[in-house]
């Protein structure tokens, strides 16, 4: 018998939605009852996470345990959140609950681990970033992380919240090649998507660049964690 699966949504909605598809893609099922049970509170009340760390902004952490606490009441076995930076509150989230909380950094940096990777670049918010929520697992993973020059960082951010998250700026706009260059002159071997409004923005832009999508990875993961079969061997 397989698990539920709760998922801590609403940072972004579009994110929430993006993992949910690839959960479903990513299960080996011929019909609708060998799915996974999926439950996800698309909490939008969630303050902004890269705003609480770095600039003073509301704490995320009450309105994310009360996420995690519904869905726990809801009858989820394991819980898993679509948002790299929200990673930074992990302990707090994962230690007010008594079910498994994935965490998507630490699940991707084992992906990269057991491929080989040396190095990795890390697209993501400032945030993310700056708190070292995938520094640290890269690196006590073995991999070293490379991140984009203050300028294209500046770029990304722009990308996730004005491309993706306001829909005000068209996603052309943003130098995206020159930043993937950047990375892969830093002697990036692999790309991480490390804010889960990238995904979505690569896929609309068409691109098929050497990267992995961490969003992807918490999906493949939650798929085995639940106790059902993966339709593909890896996440890749």
């Amino acid at each position: 018998m397989t698990k539920t699966v709760g998922i801590i949504g609403g940072m972004g909605p579009a994110a929430t939605c993006d993992l949910m598809e690839k959960i479903i893609a990513l299960t080996k099922a011929s019909r609708d009852q060998e799915h996974l049970h999926v439950i996800a509170d698309v909490n939008t009340a969630i303050p902004d996470r890269t705003a609480a760390i770095l600039h003073e902004g509301a704490d995320p952490v009450p309105e994310m345990v009360k996420s995690a606490k519904r869905l726990q009441a809801a009858g989820a076995d394991m819980l898993i959140m679509p948002c790299n930076t929200a990673h930074y509150f992990y302990d707090d989230v994962a230690g007010a609950v008594d079910i498994p909380v994935l965490h998507m950094a630490r699940e991707t940096a084992s992906v990269l681990r057991a491929a080989g990777v040396r190095t990795a670049g890390v697209l993501a918010t400032d945030g993310t970033v700056q708190s070292g929520v995938y520094g640290d697992a890269l690196s006590a993973a073995g991999v070293r992380a490379v991140y984009p020059g203050p300028a294209l960082q500046r770029e990304v951010m722009g990308l996730i919240y004005e491309g993706v998250k306001a829909r005000a700026v068209p996603l052309e706009r943003f130098p995206v090649r020159d930043i993937l260059a950047d990375l892969r002159e830093q002697g990036a071997e692999k790309v991480l998507l490390a804010c889960t409004e990238l995904p979505i923005a690569f896929r609309e832009l068409g691109l098929t660049e050497n990267y992995l999508d961490p969003t992807r990875v918490l999906a493949f993961a939650a798929v085995r964690a639940a106790g059902a079969q993966t339709a593909v061997p890896d996440p890749w």
